[in-house]
């Protein structure tokens, strides 16, 4: 809460479109139980000017500074059907959030005017044919007055500051650790203490091969609720030791109860694809599926037969899915999908 209007504030660029316009979307959302009906947006990185031209979210008010009464004359004297239904669309979204500041008398002083409610007013206002609307705003040009009363629903100043920043001192925490080391260790007394409780957990160290998508989802919500998460762990190696290893959750975890070597996990998936490849004579369909198996465990961790039926994933969209790759693999998918797997692990892909 920021002066008593909801931020939202960007601090890091992201390149899609559809994640930018899932971060507005949490914006926008209306809760009158809260009584949310307009936001501000703090723009730190330019975001806005890298992907105006292609963000689906547009605002329905093209100039939030437009006056009400500004857009009743328009809507009186504008020339199409079109231009008076942009407007009409504007003067609602406008009133939308108007009408929770209106003052006790200019509230009277709309429902004498507009013969109704705010809320009876845009009911009626967006069932009307747009030549109605044209002639009613005509013959009561002076509402917009009474919604442009200055005071009401104006949002409360924002007060920047022009002096120049100094940066003092720059500190991480870990929780309930201060250092990288200590948090590390944490994690491995927490790794040590729950390998018998948590069954995911056991998969990782003893079987990893039989790793589903559902287990490591369950192991990273319980390590998140720990307060261990692998962006955090990745950080503190790296302030720890001064090596950036991409490692992902799995390695950090093994690494911690037995000592694994901590690689980068693409380098991994490189390993075991080329030892399984080695393994057999394979089709060039075949070759070409497990490829693509590897390009998914870069990018998803895992790859077993939930992934492969994801229609979210590339699988699917490429005509693949569990049952057809079976078929293109004799049969021996599972199996195929279990020697990958244990590949990845072996002491050998070190």
């Amino acid at each position: 809460m920021y002066f008593g209007s909801w931020v939202l504030v960007f601090l890091r660029r992201v390149n899609s479109r559809i994640l930018f316009d899932q971060m507005l979307g949490r914006a926008t959302r209306l809760c009158d139980l809260i009584g949310k009906d307009a936001f501000r947006v703090f723009d730190a990185v330019q975001i806005f000017e890298a992907l105006k031209n292609m963000t689906a979210m547009q605002p329905v008010v093209v100039d939030p500074k437009i006056s009400f009464s500004q857009l009743a004359q328009e809507l009186a004297t504008v020339a199409n059907d079109d231009s008076r239904n942009l407007v009409r669309d504007q003067f609602l979204a406008k009133l939308q959030c108007k009408k929770r500041h209106l003052s006790e008398q200019s509230a009277q002083d709309f429902e004498t005017r507009a013969g109704m409610s705010p809320d009876d007013f845009i009911k009626t206002l967006r069932a009307l044919p747009i030549a109605e609307v044209a002639a009613w705003f005509t013959q009561n040009s002076d509402l917009g007055e009474i919604l442009d009363r200055k005071g009401e629903g104006n949002a409360p100043p924002l007060f920047i500051s022009e002096h120049e920043d100094k940066l003092d001192s720059i500190e991480r925490g870990y929780g309930n650790a201060n250092k990288p080391e200590d948090y590390l260790k944490e994690f491995t007394a927490f790794i040590h203490s729950h390998s018998n409780d948590i069954p995911a957990l056991m998969t990782v160290l003893t079987r990893p091969r039989e790793l589903t998508r559902r287990q490591l989802r369950e192991l990273v919500l319980e390590l998140d609720k720990a307060g261990f998460t692998e962006t955090n762990l990745s950080t503190a190696w790296r302030e720890m030791t001064n090596q950036d290893i991409a490692a992902r959750i799995v390695g950090y975890i093994r690494q911690a109860a037995i000592g694994d070597a901590l690689l980068p996990y693409s380098e991994r998936v490189d390993h075991a694809l080329q030892k399984l490849m080695a393994s057999k004579p394979w089709s060039a369909p075949q070759r070409d599926w497990l490829k693509r198996i590897a390009a998914q465990t870069k990018a998803n961790l895992l790859v077993d037969r939930e992934a492969l039926d994801d229609p979210d994933l590339v699988f699917k969209r490429e005509g693949g899915g569990f049952n057809r790759l079976d078929k293109i693999f004799n049969g021996e998918l599972q199996q195929v999908l279990e020697a990958f797997n244990d590949a990845l692990w072996q002491p050998s892909a070190a």
